[in-house]
């Protein structure tokens, strides 16, 4: 994940608990058996970890933020800090899932070697996060406040968000047979407002704001955003569009 993003356990909890309510369906894809080892890659606090084990599944969760990693230990989870674009493990788990997580590795032909690396011949690779497409309104009204301020966009651009052709050319460098792969429209509701969810995930962009502006800034943007992302009633509902994919590790 990029260095100014910053993860607060409570705060994600608080504007963000949707992400692991929404990832059942990425679990149930995954279809875990009781006994099986498996690497949560990108696993945040590790409700979804937690849920897995729940199951009768041997999980380990990595993910970069130690303030996650805390907030998954205190569930009793086997959590570790770990850049995912450098995993380090070789050839111990049945599957690797992951959620809401990848499109924060810009790097995927190493996270996905890493997991290759990771898996058991015949492993499996299950997974969803934000595709071609995904916040886009969110993007123009954010590209316009910094466009504003003569801020390059592109230079603070946190995220990778491809289409499934795309992903699935990467899976299929590194040696995976992919069985499914879609983009899934999701738009989905936040609990709060838009600048709640800003100040959860768009702390990339504030590096070249002064901090006196940084809730001016963020107000902007949901400013430019509310016609077309919250209705009548006050709900705030941003354009989500996720990828979700299986993949099975083919044999060398």
């Amino acid at each position: 994940m990029t260095q100014q993003q910053k993860w607060d356990p409570q705060r994600y909890a608080r504007n963000a608990g949707f992400v692991a309510a929404l990832g059942m369906p990425v679990v149930e894809l995954l279809a875990p058996q009781p006994g099986e080892r498996i690497l949560d890659l990108g696993c945040g606090d590790g409700v979804l970890t937690q849920k897995l084990a729940e199951m009768g599944c041997n999980v380990v969760g990595v993910d970069a933020s130690a303030d996650q990693i805390e907030a998954a230990r205190e569930r009793g989870l086997d959590a570790h800090v770990v850049d995912c674009h450098n995993l380090t493990f070789d050839n111990e788990f049945d599957a690797v899932f992951s959620n809401a997580a990848l499109h924060w590795m810009k790097r995927p032909a190493k996270v996905i070697a890493g997991v290759r690396r990771a898996l058991k011949p015949q492993g499996r690779f299950v997974g969803e996060f934000g595709g071609a497409g995904n916040i886009h309104r969110v993007q123009m009204a954010l590209s316009a406040a910094l466009t504003r301020r003569e801020i390059d966009m592109e230079t603070l651009w946190p995220w990778y968000f491809p289409t499934p052709e795309e992903y699935q050319a990467e899976l299929q460098a590194a040696g995976f047979q992919v069985q499914s792969i879609e983009l899934i429209p999701r738009p989905t509701p936040l609990p709060g407002e838009l600048t709640d969810w800003l100040e959860t995930f768009a702390e990339s962009f504030l590096p070249p704001i002064p901090t006196e502006e940084h809730a001016a800034f963020f107000q902007e943007i949901q400013d430019a955003a509310k016609a077309s992302l919250c209705d009548v009633q006050g709900q705030w509902t941003v354009d989500y569009v996720r990828l979700r994919f299986a993949a099975i590790q083919e044999s060398a």
